[in-house]
């Protein structure tokens, strides 16, 4: 090989590392965020041991407190993160392009099977509830995750009472704090409504009917009275 090539070839060595580096920092971390959520959504925020995530995660102590600092920085991390995945699914929906009607079934479906799909999301909002919400009010990226939520549910009232499907005056905050509340007692807890009306409420057909109920619900609030 001529010292061209060879000058060539390790320069393309070179080149790669950074992109390879930046992958596996990228990959260590979501692993790190993966195994926390399981850790705080089992355990709580005081049960759960960094040993633990660590070892979940594949990797060492010493990456963790690298990439995330400590255990409290790790469950902001994840708190954030959470709040985060569900506002990015809530846009995804695209709710301006479908009749009010439609929209607000599509988020009331979307909010409960979300809920259902990821039952660490009700546990890590447990914990912080018992905690007196006392990590979340030090994120100041909440603000920027739920203005835009309560501007669309504004904006879809809005539209249905302009042509004379909904009432005018539906508070948006209370109307997704009312929506959110029919999925989140629902799946938090499931387990003991089931003893009590012995029946397996996670099974796919009572799903279905809470939430035919639920939009049925919602849209009966929304509706303008004869």
């Amino acid at each position: 090989m001529s010292s061209s090539a060879s000058a060539r070839t390790a320069l393309t060595e070179r080149r790669r590392k950074p992109r390879a580096r930046v992958r596996d920092a990228a990959r260590t971390q979501s692993s790190i965020l993966a195994a926390a959520r399981a850790e705080f959504a089992e355990k709580g925020l005081e049960g759960a041991r960094i040993d633990a995530i660590a070892d979940r995660a594949e990797t060492n102590k010493r990456m963790l407190y690298h990439y995330f600092g400590n255990k409290d920085a790790l469950y902001c991390a994840v708190l954030s993160e959470a709040y985060r995945e569900i506002r990015e699914g809530e846009r995804a929906l695209e709710l301006d392009q479908y009749e009010p009607v439609e929209a607000v079934e599509r988020l009331v479906r979307f909010t409960l099977r979300h809920f259902r799909q990821c039952p660490w999301f009700i546990a890590i909002l447990t914990n912080e509830n018992l905690l007196q919400a006392r990590y979340l009010r030090t994120l100041p990226e909440m603000h920027g995750l739920h203005s835009p939520l309560v501007d669309q549910l504004r904006k879809l009232v809005q539209r249905g009472a302009r042509t004379r499907v909904f009432r005018d005056d539906v508070d948006p905050v209370q109307l997704y704090i009312s929506i959110a509340a029919l999925g989140y007692f629902y799946f938090s807890n499931n387990a003991t409504l089931s003893v009590i009306f012995e029946k397996d409420l996670a099974h796919d057909r009572e799903v279905k009917l809470r939430e035919d109920h639920a939009v049925e619900m919602v849209l009966d609030h929304l509706r303008i009275r004869a």
